[in-house]
């Protein structure tokens, strides 16, 4: 679902949910539609100027975790590329010198050939940032209709023995939408007490690799 309304009110969307529930709710960040995960909102006109204080100066740690195509060659690294808009292809973004600065992080948790599982930390905020900086490096995100190929993840894809059950008449996708999922969010609040807020690694995430790891005899 949409974390906050569009501009046609389309669908009801996460914002307008929590609102039913509690009222007043201001919009500290968000994630795009097809990534899981953390949305942190504000319940009051000081928190929210606070948060978003923290987000403009990089006062809050963003994680995320993630599945690309094939295996990045360096364990862990930093993607130091400038992002703009493609003015060739309305609504998607770019690695190009005169964008905006951006940087993202990342370590490789558990790699294969086909498949790797990744997790980011985002030092900037653009929109697309880690979409756009693996397809940079030649690793896009699994599922991802904008910067790789878009195929769902399928077990016949990666199981050379792989028979449809009988009770099923086409195979569900291990993973079918875009691989990427925001964990975790670090930061203080004014009174000093640190705060950590977790989303857990999606099952899918886990049950792919487990798969992997059985094809490889690990």
């Amino acid at each position: 679902m949409l974390s906050i309304p569009d501009r046609t009110q389309s669908e009801p969307s996460l914002k307008d949910k929590l609102m039913e529930r509690y009222g007043k709710i201001l919009t500290v960040h968000r994630i795009d539609r097809d990534t899981s995960g953390l949305i942190l909102f504000a319940r009051t006109e000081a928190m929210h100027q606070y948060l978003c204080g923290l987000f403009e100066n990089r006062g809050i740690r963003k994680f995320y975790s993630g599945v690309v195509l094939g295996m990045p060659p360096k364990a862990e690294g930093l993607i130091d590329a400038p992002i703009m808009e493609d003015p060739a292809h309305a609504g998607r973004m770019m690695v190009h010198r005169n964008g905006k600065p951006a940087q993202t992080g990342y370590t490789v948790l558990e790699t294969h050939p086909q498949y790797s599982l990744m997790q980011f930390e985002l030092f900037s905020g653009r929109t697309h940032q880690i979409r756009v900086h693996m397809k940079h490096i030649g690793h896009p995100l699994a599922v991802d209709p904008l910067y790789g190929d878009g195929k769902p993840i399928l077990l016949s894809s990666i199981k050379k023995k792989y028979h449809l059950s009988k009770s099923e008449e086409a195979e569900r996708p291990m993973i079918g939408r875009l691989a990427l999922h925001a964990f975790e969010l670090n930061f203080a609040l004014p009174n000093g007490e640190d705060v950590r807020l977790e989303a857990p690694i999606p099952k899918e995430f886990k049950a792919l690799m487990q798969q992997l790891r059985k094809i490889s005899g690990n």
